[in-house]
């Protein structure tokens, strides 16, 4: 390896039997066991679906992982992403050594320290206090290493109170904090966190993240993160994997990869009326199409809050209309009105835009009612619960207002 990679991962691949538990039967076994003595390969090997969760298997065996490729550079933080099932657990098991790999190899330098599940490596009956001295010695700490981190563990963890009750007696919140501050505090080359964090509270995830970045930056250690908040892993990592059915979708920029995993294109977004020909027909104002779609013209279904959301009209005019307006009405949750506006129809007029600016609409789900009218008037056509979209924060929740996200919005809106 290079001086400056860390961990590097060749062809890994991890195979599982399913509806059984162990490896396999007995006529399996000897199957592999006289493929090895004549030095041949594992017959299993040359079988197996991949991991995709929602198809029905077609063979007993599956690949978790198939052909893993990557490295990692000291002091990088690398954001591991996917849908669930797509292999990242499997994964940060075997680079933890919790499991083996079916093929492939790993390299690395240094003390790999993990938190994979809330209370990893910690035994119920024992206090916090000896579970500290026991994740210490399986991470390979002497004693008076661990001793001469124990106050600073526990300060950072925030359970002083309860360091000398059993850890049984734990919420699963408090088991993570002190997991977490076993697990930084340590010294590790190579940090490997899963998707454990969200079941702290906000104070902690922001301190657990704040260790992360003190890690990586001052400390020049390695981070491995696995999570779905993609705010986290924005704020958090400098790089990303993307992994699909237990391959290795992407590599790149934590922006770059945040996008391919959250925004797919697709076509624009037609919504007609039930009998559009009958429409051209008896009413005057018509719509022939609605679409929700960002700033580089990409249709979607989710957004960030950084970023402005676009609503594209177009209606049809078979007799121009006096006083007549465009109205569009945002629900969040098709319940609660979140905001509307207002448009005058204009003459030779058929495509109208409204843009909704970044940090508008906070974190949640969201449908459009349209409406053509005359206000308090007449009614020509009606769309309603349409163009579902949904928004993720991106913004750390600590920032704006000087507080915490309140309501439903932020800020404005603009007719383009």
């Amino acid at each position: 390896m290079k001086d400056d990679v860390i961990l590097k991962v060749e062809n890994l691949s991890k195979q599982y039997r399913l509806g059984t538990v162990g490896t396999g039967t007995i006529s399996h076994d000897l199957n592999r066991w006289w493929a090895k003595i004549r030095g041949k390969e594992d017959p299993y090997l040359r079988v197996g679906d991949a991991n995709d969760r929602s198809s029905k298997a077609s063979s007993e065996y599956v690949w978790a992982l198939k052909d893993i490729n990557f490295d990692v550079k000291r002091g990088e933080v690398l954001g591991i992403i996917g849908k669930n099932g797509a292999g990242k657990s499997t994964l940060l098991k075997i680079l933890s050594k919790v499991t083996g790999p079916t093929t492939g190899s790993i390299k690395s330098k240094g003390r790999i320290a993990s938190l994979l599940e809330v209370g990893t490596g910690f035994h119920p009956e024992m206090t916090g206090r000896e579970n500290i001295f026991l994740n210490g010695a399986i991470l390979g700490m002497t004693k008076k290493e661990i001793a001469s981190k124990l106050d600073e563990i526990i300060d950072f963890s925030g359970c002083e109170r309860y360091v000398d009750t059993p850890v049984k007696r734990y919420s699963s919140g408090m088991k993570v904090r002190l997991a977490f501050a076993v697990a930084a505090h340590l010294e590790p080359d190579i940090l490997v966190v899963d998707e454990v964090l969200a079941v702290g509270d906000a104070e902690f995830q922001k301190k657990a993240i704040g260790k992360m970045q003190d890690i990586s930056k001052g400390e020049g250690r390695t981070v491995l993160f696995v999570s779905h908040d993609m705010a986290a892993v924005k704020r958090l990592c400098n790089k990303c994997i993307l992994l699909n059915n237990g391959k290795v979708s992407k590599i790149g920029s934590t922006s770059e990869i945040i996008d391919d995993y959250l925004f797919v294109d697709k076509p624009p977004v037609f919504i007609k009326t039930k009998d559009e020909l009958f429409k051209m027909k008896k009413t005057d104002l018509y719509f022939k199409s609605v679409r929700v779609f960002d700033d580089k013209n990409k249709t979607k279904e989710t957004y960030v809050c950084s970023e402005n959301i676009n609503i594209e009209v177009e209606i049809g005019v078979n007799s121009k209309v006096m006083n007549s307006s465009l109205f569009i009405m945002v629900m969040k949750n098709n319940e609660s009105r979140i905001f509307s506006a207002e448009k005058l129809i204009e003459d030779d007029k058929y495509i109208y835009k409204l843009r909704i600016d970044k940090l508008f609409l906070t974190k949640g789900n969201y449908i459009l009612d349209v409406y053509l009218h005359i206000p308090n008037t007449k009614r020509y056509d009606t769309l309603s619960s349409i163009c579902s979209f949904d928004v993720i924060d991106d913004i750390s929740p600590f920032i704006v207002h000087g507080g915490f996200n309140h309501g439903a919005v932020f800020g404005n809106y603009t007719w383009v």
